[in-house]
């Protein structure tokens, strides 16, 4: 699912810029061209471990992420582990509850959990 331009060219830049709603900026290197692709994400603590959800399902920053093997948060490397979907449940409801109403139009067009791809954030990557 694409986001709309306001989405994509006001409300982004600000999200990235000043962190808002807890935003981070995610930087991954496009599988096409090789060029940085920087998207707002929220990334959630859970049990210990750290996670991207994709509110917006097959995004273009999730499949940039899938071959690129990672991406990079706060200047930091990551790798990642994608989970199954039938351990989605647990971290996409903590990260509903944590993100707010803000992402419940995601849910209604997309309402299964199949449709949200979750990442676990592991060690740096070189």
């Amino acid at each position: 699912m694409k986001p709309s331009p306001f989405i994509k060219h006001v409300f982004n830049p600000l999200a990235k810029r000043f962190g808002i709603g807890g935003a981070q900026q995610l930087v991954v290197k496009r599988r096409k061209s090789g060029a940085e692709q920087n998207i707002p994400v929220m990334p959630l603590e859970h049990d210990g471990a750290r996670y991207l959800v994709s509110v917006r399902g097959e995004s273009e920053w999730v499949r940039n992420m899938r071959a690129a093997g990672g991406g990079e948060l706060r200047g930091e490397r990551f790798g990642f582990t994608e989970l199954p979907v039938q351990e989605r449940a647990p971290i996409i409801a903590a990260y509903r509850q944590e993100a707010g109403k803000n992402v419940d139009t995601y849910w209604k067009k997309l309402p299964d959990d199949a449709d949200h791809p979750v990442f676990r954030i592991e060690s740096a990557t070189p």
